[in-house]
C-alpha cells in the first residue's frame, strides 16, 4: 500500500473586507494556511511570506526529517519577516499565523506545525477531531476553566492572538502522526472556524468527495454567514494508489 496526498485549496476575501490577507498552499507534500495580520498591506506581506518560505518543502522528505524540515521553514519565515520589519518601520506588528501539514515520501508518517489560530482538522471514521490548539486569548480561557468553549466562540477578545509569526522567536506547536487511507484533512483560517460549526463541517467533509468541491461548499456556507472575513480552506485526502 502506497499512501499519498492529495489536496485542493482555495480562498475568499468575504464579504466585509476590502482585500485578502490570507495565503494558501495545497500541494503534492505540503499543504498549509496563512492568515495575515497587522493592516492590509502588512497582513499580506506576512501572510505571503509564511507560505513562500515554507513552499520549498514541498517535496519527498524522509520520515525522519519532516520536523526539521518545518522548523527551518519557520525560521526562514521569522528571519524574513524581521527583516520586512527592519526595511520599514510602518510594518510593526505585522504578523501571520501559520499551520501546515507536510507528509513523508513514504506515506507513512505525517508532520503538523502550528502557530495562530488558524487550523487542522481530521475527518477520521466519519469524526471530526480538532488537531491543533488555539493560540488566543480566549483558549488561554477555556483551558483555565473560566469560560466554556461555546462562551469562547461570542467572546469580545476573541480574535486575539497570543502567539503569530512576527520576528521574533516563537514557540510553534509541531506534532507527528500515522496517516490512513481515507483520512480527509481540512486546514483553515478562522475565517470559516469562526462562522461555521463543526457539525456543519463534518457534513460537508463527508458529503463531497471531490476536494475542489468540497473547499468550495466551506468557503460558500461561510459567505452565507455574512463572510465577515478572509476565509481560506484546503482539502486533503489520504489515498491509497496502489
Amino acid at each position: 500500500m502506497t499512501l499519498k496526498l492529495r489536496s485542493a485549496g482555495t480562498s475568499d476575501r468575504g464579504l466585509i473586507r476590502s482585500g485578502n490577507q490570507d495565503a494558501v498552499h495545497a500541494g503534492t507534500w505540503l499543504v498549509a494556511v496563512a492568515d495575515g495580520m497587522g493592516g492590509m498591506a502588512a497582513g499580506d506581506l506576512a501572510s505571503s511570506i509564511a507560505i513562500e518560505a515554507i513552499a520549498p518543502l514541498d517535496s519527498e522528505t524522509p520520515e525522519d526529517a519532516l520536523v526539521a524540515a518545518l522548523q527551518s521553514g519557520i525560521q526562514l519565515a521569522t528571519t524574513r519577516i524581521r527583516q520586512a520589519v527592519a526595511q520599514d518601520p510602518q510594518r510593526q506588528g505585522m504578523g501571520t499565523t501559520l499551520t501546515a501539514l507536510l507528509f513523508a515520501r513514504t506515506g507513512s508518517c505525517l508532520a503538523l506545525v502550528h502557530v495562530g489560530d488558524s487550523r487542522a482538522y481530521l475527518f477520521r471514521d466519519g469524526v471530526l477531531k480538532q488537531i491543533t490548539r488555539d493560540d488566543t486569548f480566549v483558549q488561554m480561557l477555556v483551558d483555565q476553566g473560566l469560560i466554556t468553549p461555546d462562551q469562547a466562540s461570542s467572546h469580545p477578545r476573541r480574535a486575539v492572538v497570543t502567539q503569530a509569526l512576527q520576528g521574533d522567536e516563537i514557540s510553534p506547536a509541531y506534532a507527528t502522526m500515522v496517516p490512513r487511507a481515507g483520512d480527509r484533512w481540512l486546514l483553515c483560517s478562522d475565517g470559516l472556524s469562526n462562522v461555521v460549526r463543526a457539525d456543519t463541517l463534518a457534513e460537508v467533509l463527508a458529503g463531497h468527495p471531490d476536494r475542489g468541491a468540497c473547499a468550495q461548499q466551506l468557503i460558500d456556507l461561510a459567505l452565507r454567514a455574512g463572510g465577515p472575513d478572509n476565509v481560506t480552506v484546503v482539502v486533503a485526502d489520504v489515498v491509497d494508489e496502489d
